[in-house]
């Protein structure tokens, strides 16, 4: 028995929508045809679309689910849920976890418990460094056979430029990306927020831009050097996006990603030193930052959007800007904001924004993943455009609540996610 998902609105070439009837059989794409065809449903399970979006499964490749190790603030299980709610069927997930992900035994723990518990696909990278220190390489070999998909010290940067040589060169060996957390410790120590008005304003010590497009200049002549496919994680400054946009212009293998909270927020839109849930790494930038992250999306320098789903507790997060940890969830406060603010008002189209979470990171990662045709996997998001809700984290899947999007009236909002034609959300 299959699945014919009805009436669905699907973006056809030329940013186009069509009203089309979609087979689910055996976990994939079997048919898909006019909605004014007349079809056999006889011995399937409908789904009536009612006109809202079909889009390909959403793919989100720098996601932190925090097990092992910080299962207070999240785990597989709980983390695949929210990410299911918020329309995603790939994610990617961060090594900063407790034992880190720098041994064979800890990718099998999270493949394993990512099978068992997880609704969602869950891929793993690898940490460059033993216990993400910087001093030491990790067996890149045996992280590959054992399933990672690329290596990152995400939540920390990689300070020393030989190590980093090193780590590209090894991983360009064996046809791997480098994924790096662009920071350099000796401008950020002891900020919490941005250099900028927020922090002038507050006389707190700020975090510069030249902290993050230090390394991201740095590692794009490592990356020339020796060919590694290097992706640039959650850009946020102004310098960093022209930075990569050179190197792509000269042919240098970079790619880039943005998150959806330096797409929309900047460090004038913190509300003060007491909330956390707006202390994120890299911080809200300033305008101008924002302004040149748009601009870098829409001409192609910056790759994808990333949610950098980072959840932590309540009592973590209630210390304030300058004791709380960094980090926000972004799973189920992903498309909607970005939908409402660029594509309801006639900015992008959808299809650019769907692209930028499906189509785009699928091929820069050389995924199979993220394609709505007869064949592809059946990996799909129907979408509700139309109907008008605030956001209210108390109903969030994830156990992290810290996000600074709470009350936002948005439009946009996934209602049913399929993975591998299985539902594993459903409004």
């Amino acid at each position: 028995m299959g699945i014919w998902i009805q009436n669905a609105n699907v973006i056809a070439e030329g940013n186009q929508v069509e009203k089309k009837h979609v087979l689910v059989e055996n976990g994939k794409i079997a048919r898909i045809v006019s909605a004014e065809e007349a079809v056999d449903t006889s011995g399937h399970e409908i789904v009536e679309a009612g006109g809202k979006s079909l889009t390909p499964g959403l793919i989100d490749m720098h996601v932190h689910l925090r097990e092992p190790g910080f299962e207070h603030k999240e785990t597989i299980a709980t983390g695949t849920r929210s990410a299911a709610r918020g329309g995603f069927t790939t994610i990617a997930c961060m090594p900063n976890t407790r034992p880190v992900i720098d041994t064979v035994e800890t990718v099998k723990y999270v493949l394993d418990k990512a099978q068992t518990e997880g609704v969602v696909r869950v891929l793993p990278y690898g940490c460059i460094t033993k216990n993400e220190l910087g001093r030491e390489l990790t067996d890149f070999e045996a992280l590959k056979e054992a399933g990672v998909i690329g290596f990152t010290d995400d939540g920390v940067g990689v300070q020393s430029a030989q190590m980093m040589k090193d780590a590209m060169a090894k991983a360009a060996s064996i046809g791997l990306p480098v994924i790096a957390h662009c920071e350099d410790n000796t401008l950020v120590e002891g900020a919490a927020v941005t250099e900028g008005e927020f922090a002038r304003k507050h006389g707190l010590k700020g975090i510069p831009n030249e902290s993050e497009a230090i390394h991201v200049g740095r590692d794009i002549l490592l990356a020339e050097a020796t060919g590694v496919h290097y992706h640039v994680c959650h850009v946020s400054t102004e310098q960093s996006v022209r930075l990569i946009r050179q190197a792509k212009q000269i042919g240098i293998k970079v790619t880039a990603e943005v998150c959806p909270h330096h797409l929309l927020l900047s460090d004038e839109d913190i509300p003060g030193v007491d909330d956390a849930n707006w202390k994120m790494n890299p911080p809200l930038r300033s305008p101008r930052d924002v302004k040149a992250c748009i601009e870098g999306l829409v001409d192609g320098t910056l790759d994808m959007i990333v949610t950098d789903h980072a959840p932590h507790s309540e009592e973590e997060k209630a210390r304030g800007l300058q004791l709380a940890p960094f980090g926000i969830v972004g799973f189920e406060t992903a498309f909607p904001p970005l939908y409402t603010k660029f594509v309801a008002t006639g900015e992008w189209t959808l299809q650019f924004l769907v692209d930028k979470m499906t189509k785009l990171p699928a091929q820069v990662f050389g995924l199979p993943w993220g394609r709505l045709e007869e064949g592809a996997a059946a990996d799909l998001t129907l979408i509700d455009l139309e109907t008008e809700k605030a956001v209210d984290p108390a109903k969030f899947a994830s156990k992290g609540r810290n996000t600074p999007f709470t009350g936002w009236k948005l439009k946009g909002w996934p209602v049913l996610t399929m993975a591998q034609g299985k539902t594993v959300w459903s409004e």
